[in-house]
């Protein structure tokens, strides 16, 4: 564990929690807690009567939910773009042989 990590405060849903982290980590926590606290905000305006833990674990599984989502995403992508590249190089090799 690094000697530059320090402890911060992030507020999330009307409650203080310390973390401690590196200063070019500190950014990031802080849209992270922001991007959180918005979350179980939504949760919480959609289910008032919802206790603190349950809010943070449902949007705790939303946002895996559309990580998850994402990532999937790009491995699509990814793997069209890859046969989009083979298919390329294949019609380029063609090409030179009939040429060569």
């Amino acid at each position: 564990m690094s000697l530059d990590r320090q402890p911060m405060t992030v507020r999330v849903l009307d409650r203080e929690f310390t973390i401690s982290c590196e200063p070019h980590e500190r950014e990031q926590l802080l849209d992270a807690a922001r991007y959180l606290d918005l979350r179980m905000r939504d949760a919480r305006d959609h289910g008032p009567s919802l206790t603190y833990e349950k809010i943070a674990v449902m949007s705790a599984l939303n946002i895996c939910n559309l990580l998850l989502q994402q990532e999937r995403e790009l491995r699509e992508r990814e793997q069209h773009i890859d046969q989009r590249v083979a298919a390329l190089t294949d019609k380029l090799q063609r090409e030179l042989d009939e040429r060569g």
